[in-house]
């Protein structure tokens, strides 16, 4: 069964996937580049980067569609060299969905099913209760051409589901679906995969999925995993400039190293002084130069009166309204670009006039020591 006690959904230590040194080349292009992450039983993982970074790839090979130049696929104990993609103990959902227009739905969520030659009531059975995980009880005759952007998404899962995989591969699946739908999809995704407590593997590009689905994220860049962390470490402590830029907004402040002692860095700015904080893992020194960055969310616009043990104060060039939020641009003395300051509207930002005069408040752990 798919489903298991509430103590055992959660994710464990347990690893499910071991990609091990995998390497794969295209002729002289190399689409993975030595790429070594570990997934655990029950995780909701993601592999995060833009196009071309080598992320459907790697997926790819752990559903057996394609294999490795060099390097090693483990799957639940088990290595993959030589199993046929119908022999894994994992399914795929893609991006297109390739839901059979001849069928209706509870015929193309049995269908792969027909190989396993199950009686008549074992099918039906698996497959209704597949229909059932993904809110789709009660339309098993319905015809193909009769479904909603979001209804051929959860048929795709179903059929998936039904054959009962340990690892559930997942290729951009919500892509082609409306802003509002997709953000409703994610929700429903996270829950049904807590609800059978399998691993689900996501290849996305879009940061926010990533962020708001995962257990844990690896960000790729050029065929090579960059990070691999919890969403709230990848977005608060990344490990390089390219990791930061990618997720979300960030500013980049230039310093120079002071002193660097253990785990901690001292650096010096013209625009925010002297700063201590914690160095990053992934730093490597390269003479006195530095970055510091900070999320445009943890400057925050002071009030009248208001005070902060650490302040700035700049002037306002540019002023961009999105509904809730209002993103202000402020030139700071000593700094070579201006700060981009993301503020909610309900204490007036959007009021808050170009050529405006503004301090700006923030929390020292908010700068963000990292590599280039």
């Amino acid at each position: 069964m798919l489903d298991r006690p509430q103590s055992e959904r959660s994710a464990s230590e347990r690893p499910m996937i071991e990609i091990r040194g995998v390497t794969r080349n295209y002729g002289a292009f190399k689409a993975l580049d030595d790429a070594t992450v570990t997934i655990r039983e029950g995780e909701f993982f993601s592999l995060l980067g833009p196009s071309g970074c080598g992320k459907t790839t790697l997926l790819r090979m752990i559903a057996g569609f394609d294999n490795p130049t060099s390097g090693t696929i483990v799957v639940d104990g088990q290595e993959m060299v030589g199993v046929p993609a119908n022999r894994r103990p994992t399914n795929m959902v893609f991006q297109s969905y390739a839901i059979f227009p001849h069928l209706n739905v509870e015929q193309n969520v049995g269908y792969g099913l027909k190989r396993l030659k199950l009686d008549q009531g074992e099918e039906k059975r698996r497959v209704d209760e597949a229909l059932a995980m993904v809110s789709l009880t009660g339309l098993g005759k319905r015809g193909a051409h009769e479904l909603s952007g979001g209804q051929r998404q959860r048929v795709a899962l179903a059929r998936a589901l039904v054959m009962r995989p340990k690892v559930l591969l997942l290729d951009e699946p919500l892509s082609a679906l409306d802003k509002k739908l997709r953000e409703q999809m994610q929700v429903e995704l996270r829950r049904l995969q807590q609800a059978v407590g399998i691993t689900f593997i996501l290849v996305t590009h879009d940061q926010y999925e990533a962020l708001a689905m995962s257990d844990r994220i690896a960000v790729m860049f050029g065929g090579r995993i960059a990070q691999v962390a919890s969403p709230k470490e990848i977005y608060q402590r990344p490990v390089n400039r390219q990791v930061a830029d990618f997720l979300g907004g960030m500013n980049f402040v230039k310093a120079e190293i002071v002193e660097e002692n253990g785990s901690s860095i001292t650096v010096d700015t013209l625009g925010f002084g002297r700063v201590t904080t914690e160095k990053p893992k992934a730093f490597v020194r390269n003479g006195a130069a530095a970055t510091l960055g900070i999320r445009p969310e943890r400057l925050r616009v002071l009030w009248d009166q208001a005070t902060a043990k650490y302040e700035v104060s700049g002037s306002v060039v540019e002023r961009h309204y999105f509904g809730e939020i209002t993103h202000l641009i402020v030139d700071i003395p000593g700094l070579e670009k201006p700060l981009s300051v993301t503020e909610t509207n309900d204490f007036g930002a959007d009021d808050i006039p170009v050529g405006a005069t503004i301090r700006l408040g923030y929390d020292r752990d908010a700068l963000v020591a990292m590599a280039d």
